[in-house]
């Protein structure tokens, strides 16, 4: 097929130029990001998760549109800064701790001591990671876009063995 004959694919001039479909884009924040944290999984019984243990997470988004921006863009890359940031502040060089976690006094007070960085979620893991990166991307691209780019998953990989993604229903 001949692309540049085609009206469909002409050289780009707004976003009406393009057939009717979704746009599905991906950034990537890999382990090489340093996203080193630390965590435990209290109620993980005798696994040893309920163990204080860490590891540099890597992050994935995939974005959704329906409507490319007038830049032929589902959604601008060089500003996500703040999702990146947001990840920083959360996960890098940080103790994450679920808010029922019976130790939070005891964690609390290793922050209290600058020997930790705390930072207290809802739950904590590997699937709860995912949640939490989908709910704060997803309102920063709605946000960002009038609603017209949303998040449909977000993954997070512990290293290469062990990953879960977050998709809403």
């Amino acid at each position: 097929m001949n692309f540049a004959a085609s009206p469909a694919h002409a050289t780009h001039t707004g976003a009406s130029t393009h057939p009717a479909g979704l746009w599905r884009v991906i950034k990537t924040y890999d382990h090489a990001e340093g996203l080193s944290c630390c965590f435990r999984q209290w109620q993980a019984g005798l696994s040893h998760c309920r163990y204080l243990h860490g590891y540099a997470l890597a992050f994935r988004f995939t974005f959704l549109c329906e409507t490319l921006d007038d830049r032929g863009w589902c959604i601008d890359f060089g500003g996500l800064k703040p999702l990146r940031a947001w990840l920083h502040e959360t996960f890098d060089h940080t103790t994450l701790a679920a808010a029922d976690d019976p130790e939070l006094p005891t964690l609390r007070a290793l922050h209290a001591q600058g020997l930790i960085q705390l930072r207290i979620l809802p739950a904590v893991g590997c699937e709860a990671f995912a949640a939490a990166a989908h709910a704060w991307s997803d309102a920063y691209a709605r946000a960002q876009t009038a609603n017209r780019v949303w998040v449909e998953s977000a993954e997070v990989a512990e290293h290469g063995a062990n990953a879960a993604s977050y998709q809403p229903v």
